[in-house]
């Protein structure tokens, strides 16, 4: 049993350092994992507190061993606690209020040409709908205009031709 706490402590380590070096793109990647289980609202199943409890689990399991006359099943109880409850902490501590913070989407109008977008509100030949477009996961909602005079229905994907005054000059995008 020895070698499994070794395990999953070295194992956590190594999910720090990596997350570390990649930032939150990891976790976000690994964040839908579990959305098929359904267990939808369950929000502490996350990525973080999963391999933040095993980790805990596997630092205790060490340190118990090592320290302490208990038997193997009570070292293995005690892990698991510490790790479950190290992991509870750590949402609560950490990751709730970390999703609950407002992410800045920062960009110029400049940095809009040329990136396609998805009509939300139909623009008609003479005025103004809307677009939405995509900076990574995160969305805008522009005004814009058709660059060419035609109708834009909803759906369509469009292409950011210009900016001008705070609209966007859109065009039927190429398939």
């Amino acid at each position: 049993m020895y070698e499994v706490f070794w395990g999953c402590l070295v194992g956590g380590i190594l999910f720090g350092l990596v997350s570390l070096l990649f930032g939150d793109g990891l976790g976000d990647a690994f964040d839908g994992v579990l959305d098929g289980l359904g267990i939808d609202g369950f929000d502490i199943i996350h990525p973080m507190t999963l391999v933040s409890g095993v980790t805990l689990f596997g630092g205790a399991g060490i340190l118990l061993t090592d320290y302490s006359d208990v038997g193997s099943l009570s070292i293995i109880l005690l892990s698991a606690i510490v790790g479950i409850l190290g992991a509870i902490l750590l949402f609560f501590v950490y990751v709730r209020p970390m999703r609950n913070t407002d992410s800045s989407l920062g960009f110029s109008e400049n940095d809009l040409v040329g990136r396609t977008a998805e009509v939300s509100i139909p623009i008609p030949a003479e005025g103004h709908g809307q677009v939405e477009v995509r900076f990574g996961s995160q969305l805008t909602y522009q005004i814009a205009e058709s660059y060419d005079g035609k109708p834009i229905p909803t759906d369509t994907r469009v292409l950011v031709v210009a900016v001008e005054e705070g609209v966007l000059s859109v065009e039927v995008a190429e398939h």
